[in-house]
């Protein structure tokens, strides 16, 4: 080979590598420009929320050995920190997608895992639920020490043990009275409980409690829990300690979005968060017993959105302040006004008579406002979708221990006036 030629062959080969490493940097400076761009644009999902929902929405789920203990739905509006809480009914009952077959809701829960779960409560409700948290109870004694303790009332003082324990000190046997057996003790008053104490006042079994009595304890911790929330929120802002109070639950955030979303929501005025459970008709099916709710299921529906766009009204309408009802039915429908104040329990209100109007021929429902506030009055108007308010002149100096009279006529049928 010629000189010439040789050297030709040299400059060829450092012009292909040349164009090679110049190929390479412009890939890897898009490559950095991309990922830079990415970032910058990035919103985490906490905030896109708060933009395109203005309500924050967040599912609660308190899990026992892989079971649901129960269930809260949790709507905060940052603006006015108010919230609400909707307590989901662990025996729901309807026919569910995920299981195919008609079951109770928190068997999908066990079967499927959270995610599913959440879906399914979605169904439920008619809303997104963005984000979740799991609290283990396995691990809610440690959270609760960690908050400083969770404050409950109790109104009298629970000395109860397990059926194990009772035998043994009745047998003469003096078997293992010992590690099986479980006994609780709580003090009555307003207290603040230790991890150890709250795991007992969630798990205890008083004789002759009724099922609401087990859902008012167990709804009382969970407002305890945002309360505790609340009085931690310099334990919440350094990220060094949130890491070790966040490392007691699961969530569907990661770590920055936890970080944001719990020290949102930890702002809520707790002392104004009153829990509203869904009712229904109790069935029996395949030995279970079911809870359906009422309209097939539109009814929660309209609780939840009531809900939440009182949260965010600028009116006079408080969520958070229950308002008293006393309902009279003015027509001959036998049970209407008993069937109302289910209805009407169920969105939040409290119903303190049911009686028969002074006439049973009335032709149009009237909702009678006592308190001079027409906001809340449309506000109940629109969950029965009724125009006909009548205004009482207000008299400071009265007693009156109700807030609004219903009086239902023949245009109301059972759900809404026609």
């Amino acid at each position: 080979m010629k000189k010439s030629e040789f050297n030709r062959e040299i400059n060829s080969g450092k012009t292909q590598r040349s164009g090679l490493l110049f190929l390479f940097v412009m890939i890897l400076i898009f490559a950095v420009a991309g990922v830079w761009i990415a970032l910058s644009l990035r919103t985490d999902p906490v905030s896109e929320n708060l933009k395109s929902d203005r309500v924050v929405k967040t599912l609660f789920v308190m899990e026992d050995k892989g079971k649901v203990l129960f269930t809260d739905v949790f709507i905060y509006y940052p603006v006015t920190k108010r919230g609400a809480l909707i307590n989901i009914l662990g025996n729901t009952g309807a026919i569910y997608r995920s299981l195919n077959r008609v079951d109770r809701i928190d068997a999908i829960y066990s079967e499927k895992g959270i995610e599913v779960y959440k879906s399914e409560v979605e169904n439920l409700i008619g809303q997104q639920i963005p984000f979740y948290v799991v609290l283990r109870l396995e691990d809610f004694g440690e959270l609760t020490d960690l908050l400083g303790g969770m404050r409950v009332f109790i109104p009298v003082p629970i000395d109860s043990k397990t059926d194990l324990e009772e035998r043994s000190s009745e047998e003469a046997a003096p078997v293992a009275a010992s590690s099986n057996a479980k006994r609780w003790l709580l003090p009555s008053g307003v207290v603040t409980l230790d991890g150890e104490k709250i795991h007992d006042y969630l798990t205890y079994e008083k004789e002759g409690e009724n099922e609401d009595d087990l859902i008012e304890r167990r709804q009382n911790v969970m407002v305890s829990f945002f309360t505790a929330l609340g009085r931690s929120q310099r334990l919440l802002k350094n990220k060094n300690t949130f890491e070790t109070v966040c490392g007691k639950f699961e969530a569907n955030l990661k770590a920055d979005d936890l970080y944001r979303l719990m020290n949102e929501i930890s702002q809520v005025d707790s002392e104004r968060l009153i829990p509203q459970t869904i009712t229904g008709t109790k069935r029996t099916v395949d030995g279970k017993q079911l809870l359906f709710p009422f309209y097939d299921g539109d009814l929660i529906k309209d609780v939840v959105n009531q809900a939440s766009n009182a949260l965010v009204s600028s009116d006079g309408v408080d969520v958070n302040r229950v308002y008293v009802l006393e309902i009279k039915n003015g027509t001959l429908v036998q049970g209407l006004a008993h069937n109302t104040s289910v209805l009407m329990q169920s969105a939040g209100y409290e119903v303190l008579s049911t009686t028969n109007a002074d006439s049973q021929d009335y032709e149009k429902t009237v909702i009678i406002n006592h308190i001079g506030n027409d906001d809340v009055a449309k506000n109940l108007g629109d969950f029965i979708r009724c125009t006909n308010i009548v205004e009482e002149e207000v008299n400071p100096d009265s007693d009156a221990n109700v807030d609004f009279t219903l009086i239902l006529g023949k245009d109301f049928d059972g759900r809404y006036v026609k």
